[in-house]
This record gives C-alpha cells, structure tokens and sequence, in this order.
C-alpha cells in the first residue's frame, strides 16, 4: 500500500478499503428478503394488513437488529408504544387532510375515515450483484379507495463487512391536486431497537448537536450510535441536496424514532418557517434519502459521513 493510500485510509476509515459484499434477493408472498453474502439485511414487506410498505426486520453487518420487534415479532423489553412505528418506512401526517404516518391497527373502526393507507401494486426485482436493485410500486388511497398520489421507489442495497447502505429514490406523482399540509410527523422514518434509544445511545448532527438536541434542527446528515455487545452500532441518515428543504429539519427523538421531515418546517422552527407541499394533478416531487448502518470497534466518523455526503451532489 502506497503511502498516499495509508493517508487515504487514516481520513476515510476502513469503509474505503472493504469489498462489496454480493447482494441477492429471494421473493416471497407480500415479501421480499434482502441478503448481503447470504446473511438477512432486511425484507420489504408490503401484506394487506399493513397501511404501509416497510422495511423489517433491519440488521447490523455483526447480525445485530437494529429495529424494534414490537409490533410484528414482539422482542424481550421491547417499547410499545407508536404501532405505527414499523422498521423503515416513509408516509406524511397531512394529505388532503388524511392522516398516512399515524394509521395502524390500534386505530378504532369509527376513525378510520381520517386516515390513508399505502398499497403497494408491483414490485419488481434488478439483478444483484454488488448493488441489488428493488424498485415497487404504489398508490396512496383515501379510505373510499380513491387514489390520490402514486408512488414509485427505488430502493438500492450495498454493504460491506463494516456497512450495509440503503438509497431510496421515492417519487410521488399527484393523480390529483395534492396538499402536503405542513405537519411534523414524515416523513422517512425509522423505530429502531431499544439499545438505540437515549440516554443509552447518542445522536450526533452535521451541525455538531448531540443528544435530543438534534431535533427539530437543520442538519444534512444525523448520526445515532451506541454500543452493542462488542461492536459499535451506528445508524446513519443523509439528506440529498437536491431534495425540498435541503438541509432538513430532523424529526429524531430519544424514545426510538429517528426521522427527517422536509415538510414539519412550521412546528420545528416555531413558526418561523413553514413548507406546505401543493401539487398539481400530474406533477411529481422527488425524495432521495441514503441510510447507512455501521458495527465496528469504533464509530463511523463525522469525517467518513461527510465525504459520502459530499459524494452525493
């Protein structure tokens, strides 16, 4: 190794020098499991009995989950709070006056009629390879079942022995005129396990804001991490810059929910700011968000989060 390569490798960290790990699908009913070198990564799972299309369970490159259980597969401690709460997944609290993020099962019957759902109608597998390809399809339904955006999303798999990376591309088109009514809860979300919940676990922005200081606070990329079994775990989300809003606001609270919210502008600036989203019948908006998850010795560092993040324009 040339002595610029070790000067290289000291500023990016291991990330730089590991292979790619082959990424492989296997397709199921409502399901599709995501393996990198034939250990599980995550499944997208999209069953009628979920008003949204998630990604869970979610593993560590160690093996290490680092979503909650609760609600699908219940873990020893597990919070229960927020079923909504589900892996990764992304939705909005106000459109067209319906309520996407919030719906679940635990909703009563006679509520129903305030909230939309997400119903996914194809999915389509790439070629894996070291980076595998998942792209589906969906509509965002009224209860009565009138569509009102579609969605297409991309959903890109790499990693290595160190990280396991998630690009997901989303484009929402309005099947007809739609508003995003500014809300705090959206928009990309993800419930992780409670080893990951503060005081336990720390965030860190691109500002330099630790802890639960880091919400509501513009950031281009938010990092949480915490010590599991002999590894470092950390989760890390990016905001692209050609996305609304750019850098975002951070909806990410100690209790296990780690979300950016382009469109919460009004209550995290304390109505300084405000971002209603209107769209014509037609007119499409583009959401581009990267998550990496790292285990290793030590913490994925601001300087190796930085350059991926410079990497992204």
């Amino acid at each position: 190794m040339t002595k610029w390569m070790l000067t290289m490798a000291s500023c990016f960290g291991v990330l730089l020098l590991q292979a790619q790990l082959p990424i492989s699908f296997v397709q199921k009913e409502n399901q599709v499991d995501v393996l990198i070198h034939d250990q599980p990564f995550t499944s997208l799972l999209y069953p009628d009995s979920l008003e949204k299309p998630v990604l869970f369970p979610v593993f560590a490159p160690d093996q290490q989950l680092v979503t909650r259980g609760f609600p699908l597969a219940p873990r020893a401690g597990d919070p229960t709070d927020h079923p909504h709460h589900i892996g990764i997944w992304l939705n909005f609290e106000n459109l067209n006056q319906l309520d996407f993020w919030n719906n679940s099962y635990a909703i009563p019957a006679k509520d129903k009629a305030h909230y939309g759902r997400i119903v996914t109608r194809q999915v389509k597998l790439g070629k894996g390879g070291k980076r595998g390809v998942l792209v589906y399809q969906a509509d965002w339904v009224a209860p009565s079942g009138e569509r009102i955006v579609t969605e297409k999303t991309e959903l890109i798999f790499s990693g290595d022995n160190r990280m396991r990376r998630i690009d997901r591309i989303t484009k929402l088109t309005a099947a007809q005129d739609a508003f995003f009514k500014d809300a705090k809860d959206g928009l990309l979300g993800f419930r992780v396990a409670k080893e990951l919940q503060l005081p336990t676990a720390d965030y860190l922005n691109s500002e330099g804001l630790r802890g639960d200081s880091v919400w509501s606070k513009r950031a281009r990329w938010c990092r949480l991490s915490a010590r599991m079994g002999k590894d470092t775990v950390a989760i890390v989300i990016l905001d692209h810059p050609e996305n609304i809003g750019y850098p975002s606001y951070w909806h990410a609270r100690g209790y296990g929910l780690f979300a950016v919210n382009p469109l919460g502008a009004a209550i995290f600036s304390q109505e300084k700011d405000r971002r209603d989203l209107h769209l014509k019948k037609g007119e499409s908006v583009r959401f581009h968000y990267t998550i990496l998850i790292s285990a290793a010795e030590n913490d994925i560092s601001e300087t190796e989060i930085n350059h991926i993040a410079d990497r992204l324009r």
